[in-house]
């Protein structure tokens, strides 16, 4: 093995468990943000039985698995999401490092913050039908630092325009025809920010990812649990998963998609 190759290794185990690590915080921000409670007081505990946990229970996914899912003292089940997301994010911090950082280690560290902005959007939306600013902006950052990077201010720029301009056309549309919400105004901002990080053409596969991905889900949830029609689903977690699809593989998507085209035409 010689020193590039070494090097490469090196920064791929280093993004794993970094990763790791910031996917047990991320728990924390998931549960903790959407409740108003502050990020560092109290410190970790079981919310059951307020068990403070020690360090030793806090050990990213081998604690849980130690505990078999259950806390040390009142044995109440823990979500598996916490296992879940910590997981999750180290393979999406290892991604960004592998796709990205022979690219532009700049670029490679903002995409991995921005992995981990999704997954929070995800999750609180999932729960909560909120996005906060704080991870837009960190969307939105993180697609300033794209633009550095790549030299295409014009795709980026547009992106992000007609991603506010669309979404804020589809808020207003909702309400002037539906006389309802359609789109949470979280959402509006979500996309300029997702079209910002993305560029117009990346923008419209995730866009089109998350429109046909909530369908079928909405639908299938509809029929299972004879829902209302008027109940409300959150948008955000499937904006947020064709943003992650789009960043990470985007590229590859579309132009497996213009060469199938072309292959058509021909």
């Amino acid at each position: 093995m010689d020193t590039q190759e070494f090097m490469r290794l090196c920064t791929h185990i280093l993004a794993l468990v970094l990763g790791l690590c910031v996917g047990s915080f991320l728990n924390v921000v998931i549960y903790r943000l959407p409740n108003h409670m502050s990020l560092s007081h109290p410190g970790s505990h079981c919310t059951a039985c307020d068990y403070s946990l020690k360090w030793y229970d806090n050990i990213p996914v081998l604690s849980y698995l130690f505990l078999g899912g259950k806390c040390r003292k009142c044995k109440a089940p823990i979500s598996p999401r916490y296992m879940i997301v910590e997981v999750v994010n180290a393979f999406l911090w290892l991604a960004c490092a592998i796709l990205f950082w022979a690219e532009s280690p700049v670029w490679a560290v903002a995409a991995a913050v921005v992995t981990s902005a999704l997954i929070c959007i995800f999750f609180i939306d999932l729960e909560y039908m909120l996005i906060f600013n704080r991870f837009t902006l960190m969307v939105a950052a993180g697609g300033v630092v794209k633009m550095i990077t790549d030299g295409l201010w014009l795709d980026h720029l547009i992106g992000g325009i007609a991603g506010g301009v669309v979404f804020l056309g589809l808020y207003y549309g909702a309400i002037t025809f539906l006389k309802k919400e359609g789109l949470g105004f979280g959402d509006v901002k979500y996309a300029a920010a997702a079209g910002l990080l993305l560029g117009w053409q990346k923008f419209i596969l995730a866009m089109l990812l998350a429109s046909v991905a909530g369908a079928v889900v909405m639908t299938v949830l509809n029929r299972v649990q004879k829902a209302d029609k008027q109940t409300e689903h959150p948008f955000g977690p499937y904006l947020a998963a064709g943003t992650l699809i789009a960043m990470l593989a985007g590229d590859g998507i579309i132009g497996w998609y213009m060469d199938l085209l072309l292959g058509m035409m021909i």
